[in-house]
């Protein structure tokens, strides 16, 4: 062991046998100028450091100066990774000091360009890419000791980025990207977190003759090779780590759904884009619902993009409507889901069998007003059904038309629409055309965040209808809980605590969210909440009463603490 964190009286304290240059290029150690004299001394630090000895608001003062100078998000996203990379303290500290700005630069949208240009900005080993030519050595590579500390995984294949599809290697931008909201946003200490990247090959031309790519140069690894390659995987985690969080993370979505069903009852595994997209957009969904003076089974819900998280949004809004006292046949017939072709209907071509749960009979659509009944539109779907809840999923831009719109605004007072996709360039619509189109009364949530919309003399804030709100607080409660699997009651229970902290609660005109800036308060609620819900389902050995303090002990503060050579 070189880092020893030990407690003393009043104090925390780091024993540390590096010194020297090694230690200021350990970005988990380094603390800069903030090295107190007598740490210079004690670790061989003079004359390798500049004579002031500073603290670490007045580093961030200085990154914040610097950040601001850069013209583009890309610029101010690469210079965070690099501090990422050279001292992870600060990094952290300067998220916590202006949330509501650093979100959209280190995670969405600007993060789906980070994928992108991966390539270019690599400079430091962070994370781990396990290549499908290393296959024999991934449990070698996992054995080492400087991942004795794991208790969270977020794993991508990179092949559904975003909205922006397969990126290969720089796919590793996104685990990267969900661990740092791990430790800012949930508070999970960095040393517990471990981003993976399977690297299975590209199927994107365009990254296969970059000379600059940094992944593997082959077509995607697909079927049973594909899937003996993520056994691999699993396997030798669950022998590594026997009570590890797997996060999966943008697998496209034949893999997604297919790969959770197979490992969920096997460890403690979610998948976010299924799973958190489906509990924020209920806590949303909730929250508009109440401001808008109605009740949930009341509402129509049209689903367009009906690929994994769509679906599981429907699934998830299936069992809250069935909590309202609508039987599961009834709660279905109020979900309306959309894909490629249009509305999911018998005889409608393109239907894949995951989707056939959500397919409505033919008698349904009897009687409809329709161009062509093989592929019935968005529009078409919204003057029929009524639709009251408009949620988008399919990762196209402009998809919510102003007549769908317009149509909407005359089946509810305050039509509750949610374009969902990012990165910002794909999202179904934008706030400034919903309330435009409905005469300023649309409820929104986004996936990706926008300024606040000038309209009818007002400013109208817009609400980021993000998985952040959701799973941060939600792998708090199971590391902290030590949950040995994540159950669908688990993620209810997410959804419902953030929905309990809407603003809305208090003010039916108020955001339908909290201010992303409380994160680290709304995640410990929402931590205590799944800790409680996993152990009343016999998830957890942990017992209630010490569920705060579990879930205090498991969240790491960003600031600096003394160092102790150790010989």
């Amino acid at each position: 062991m070189t880092v020893q964190m030990i407690e003393q009286e009043t104090e925390a304290v780091i024993r540390t046998r590096l010194y020297g240059f090694t230690l200021l290029n350990h970005p988990r150690l380094n603390k800069g100028t903030a090295f107190t004299e007598e740490e210079r001394d004690a670790f061989d630090l003079h004359g390798l450091l500049p004579p002031h000895v500073g603290t670490l608001e007045e580093q961030i003062a200085r990154r914040h100066r610097i950040f601001d100078q850069f013209e583009t998000p890309f610029e101010k996203y690469s210079f965070m990774r690099d501090l990422q990379d050279i001292n992870e303290t600060l990094f952290y500290a300067l998220i916590l000091s202006d949330i509501r700005r650093m979100m959209p630069i280190v995670y969405t949208p600007t993060v789906g360009e980070g994928c992108q240009r991966f390539s270019e900005i690599w400079r430091r080993p962070r994370g781990l890419f396990l290549s499908y030519p290393n296959k024999s050595r991934i449990e070698k590579i996992l054995a080492h000791q400087r991942y004795d500390d794991v208790k969270a995984i977020v794993v991508s294949d990179g092949e559904r980025i975003l909205g922006l599809g397969d990126q290969g290697a720089g796919g590793m931008g996104i685990p990267i990207g969900k661990m740092a909201l791990y430790t800012a946003l949930g508070g999970i200490h960095h040393a517990n977190c471990l981003p993976v990247l399977l690297d299975v090959g590209t199927d994107n031309d365009e990254r296969l003759a970059d000379p600059i790519y940094m992944g593997w140069r082959h077509k995607r690894v697909r079927g049973q090779e594909y899937d003996d390659f993520i056994e691999t995987f699993v396997s030798a985690v669950e022998r590594r780590w026997p009570h590890v969080l797997l996060q999966w993370e943008d697998f496209a979505g034949s893999n997604a759904a297919r790969l959770l069903k197979k490992y969920r009852d096997r460890l403690c595994t979610f998948n976010d884009d299924i799973q958190g997209t489906s509990a924020v957009v209920l806590a949303t969904l909730l929250a508009a619902v109440k401001a808008s003076g109605t009740k949930l089974v009341e509402q129509r819900v049209g689903v367009l993009g009906f690929g994994s998280a769509g679906i599981g949004i429907a699934n998830l809004l299936v069992k809250a409507l069935q909590d309202e006292g609508l039987t599961e046949q009834q709660a279905r017939g109020r979900i309306y889901a959309m894909g490629r072709p249009g509305l999911l209907v018998e005889g409608a071509e393109g239907i894949h069998p995951e989707q056939m749960e959500f397919v409505r009979p033919r008698k349904d659509v009897e009687g409809w007003k329709v161009a062509d009944e093989k592929k019935i539109g968005l529009e078409e779907v919204v003057r029929n059904a009524k639709i009251t809840v408009l949620i988008g999923v399919a990762a196209r831009a402009g998809m919510f038309t102003e007549d769908a719109v317009r149509a909407m605004a005359k089946n509810a007072e305050r039509p509750i629409v949610f374009p969902l996709s990012n990165p910002t360039s794909r999202s179904e619509a934008t706030p400034e055309d919903l309330l435009k189109w409905t005469d300023g009364k649309a409820l929104i949530g986004t996936g990706s965040p926008f300024e606040p919309v000038r309209f009818g003399g007002r400013e109208i804030c817009i609400d980021q209808t993000n998985n952040s709100y959701v799973f941060p607080g939600l792998a708090l409660g199971i590391v902290a809980s030590r949950a040995r699997r994540v159950s669908d009651a688990m993620i209810m229970t997410a959804g419902r605590a953030l929905a309990g902290l809407s603003p809305v609660e208090k003010d039916r005109n108020a955001n339908l969210l909290p201010p992303i800036a409380e994160s680290r308060r709304l995640s410990r609620v929402i931590a205590a909440a799944v800790a409680r819900q996993a152990i009343a389902e016999g998830l957890s050995e942990l017992k209630d009463s010490e569920v705060e303090d579990a879930v205090t002990e498991n969240v790491w503060e960003p600031k600096y603490v003394r160092y102790e050579r150790e010989e």
